[in-house]
């Protein structure tokens, strides 16, 4: 199985992530994280370029999205595909729907063709499912520290336009893509996710 945690920034994705691992590591499940983009020395090194504060190298958000992409092509091939490939679970924090939502929705490319390119990218591979906590923005921004990176020091109009963007995603993606009120108690929302993986796993 492949899960993959969404959502805007400040919204708890690395608490409840850890969390999910802990219980399918519990469970039995012999379990493979990562983060995208990173975990692979390539994705990495990716990382620190676009989400680096140095404003001194400018990335328009058509380069935005291929560099991430990159990364994400490296991944799957490097991780995620021999991971499961060898009958592991694997939970990654972030995958392909945030760049439709980050460099489609807010940032004004096109959102089939951010789909398109992610499809050549991650040869069409795509989480089993997909949990996207939801927040309000300003919320979310309460919950994070003074320093913020590249994108989180984007303002309020684009971490609204980020929101509705998961939303509209979720809403037409299909099952396999789940919106998880993250407003609330820590342990209601990892009860909820936890549901909602026993009814996805075979």
């Amino acid at each position: 199985m492949f899960f993959s945690f969404d959502g805007i920034d400040g919204v708890g994705k690395t608490t409840q992530m850890q969390l999910f691992c802990q219980w399918l590591t519990d469970q039995g499940h012999e379990v493979v994280t990562c983060r995208d983009p990173g975990s692979t020395a390539l994705g990495e090194r990716v990382r620190e370029i676009v989400l680096s504060s140095d404003e001194s190298t400018p990335i328009s958000a058509r380069c935005e999205m291929l560099l991430y992409m990159a990364a994400r092509a490296q991944l799957v091939e490097e991780v995620i595909r021999p991971a499961l490939a060898s009958g592991r679970t694997v939970v990654s924090d972030r995958y392909l729907l945030a760049n439709v939502v980050y460099q489609g929705y807010a940032g004004g490319l096109a959102v089939q063709d951010v789909r398109e390119v992610g499809r050549v990218a991650t040869d069409a591979l795509s989480p089993d499912c997909t949990f996207v906590l939801d927040m309000s923005p300003a919320a979310a921004l309460e919950r994070m520290g003074d320093e913020l990176d590249r994108v989180e020091s984007r303002g309020n109009e684009y971490r609204e336009q980020l929101r509705e963007g998961f939303l509209r995603e979720a809403a037409h993606l299909g099952d396999a893509f789940h919106v998880v009120a993250a407003d609330r108690a820590v342990d209601e929302i990892q009860a909820e996710i936890r549901s909602i993986a026993q009814q996805a796993m075979p």
